[in-house]
């Protein structure tokens, strides 16, 4: 039961963090949403012990990048998103994370990836595009909007690959906390300005609390903690609960309305994403020598 909670509730927690923008964005800026969830992030994780450890001093360097990659850049583009589109539909694009990912290992390693890999992230681009499609259509700033989404994910696809050999030299912990103190000094000039100036209602504080706190810490802990008990391919599966929660969360709670097309390509490429997890799982374990790590996302 613990172990499935380790992988169920930090799915439902980032799924849920789409909706936690929204209701901020309702007392504060885009710009504002972000840095105060990087403040909270950062600072909640600093009371987790293992968080400080120290890391080698050459991915100084690496974890620099991570912070602008894998969070000052993406986080500060989904709130300007969810000022123009939906949180359903932000949050259903975000499920192309994996394709961009093993799309982007691909290129770094300079490989073509396996058939059933490559069939996969066609397939997954394609339910992108249907996803993207009535916004992309609307033009203006849903188009923006839809744009602004895919240009973090894309985002998320290198820092996962950059993520993966820092976080196994160090531990994923010290390497989030380190990036996050990058993050919040790099959104500190237009996130803070914009904090100050915030409407503040209980709804948006309660928001916020819980996208910085939870979101950026708790769900990264279960996260590291799942790895450690049930291997780092297991906790990635949590990743797969992030559009439907998203999706769910964004009808029912604030009554948005997603086109049937976006459906069918959220299906598409969440079924694809799996088919890569699949074929890529395969395709390691027919080439790597037992007993060798296989990096996983």
């Amino acid at each position: 039961m613990i172990d499935w909670l380790l992988i169920v509730l930090p799915g439902i927690i980032w799924g849920a963090s789409f909706l936690f923008i929204a209701e901020g964005l309702t007392a504060v800026a885009p710009d504002g949403v972000t840095f105060i969830r990087i403040v909270i992030g950062f600072l909640t994780l600093s009371m987790v012990p293992g968080a400080r450890r120290p890391i080698v001093r050459s991915d100084w360097k690496g974890v620099a990048a991570l912070g602008l990659l894998w969070f000052a850049f993406p986080m500060s583009m989904f709130p300007h998103a969810e000022q123009w589109i939906s949180s359903a539909l932000t949050g259903m694009l975000n499920g192309t994370v994996p394709l961009f990912a093993t799309a982007v290992a691909a290129l770094l390693s300079r490989r073509w990836p396996p058939a059933m890999v490559a069939v996969g992230i066609s397939a997954g681009l394609i339910g992108g595009t249907l996803m993207a499609w009535p916004g992309l259509g609307a033009g203006g700033s849903s188009a923006l909007g839809i744009v602004l989404v895919i240009a973090a994910c894309v985002s998320y696809g290198f820092a996962v690959n950059l993520a993966r050999p820092l976080q196994q030299r160090n531990g994923a912990l010290p390497v989030v906390w380190r990036a996050l103190l990058v993050a919040l000094i790099l959104t500190a000039p237009l996130g803070l300005p914009r904090a100050l100036n915030g409407h503040w209602t209980p709804r948006s504080v309660l928001s916020l609390l819980a996208l910085g706190a939870l979101g950026t810490c708790v769900a990264n802990v279960m996260t590291t903690i799942a790895a450690g008990r049930l291997g780092a391919t297991s906790a990635s599966v949590s990743a797969y609960f992030i559009p439907v929660v998203a999706l769910i969360l964004g009808v029912f709670v604030r009554d948005e309305r997603v086109a049937a097309i976006s459906l069918i390509g959220g299906a598409i490429s969440l079924a694809s994403a799996w088919v890569v997890r699949w074929a890529s799982l395969r395709a390691a374990a027919t080439t790597v020598a037992p007993g060798v790590a296989v990096p996983a996302k």
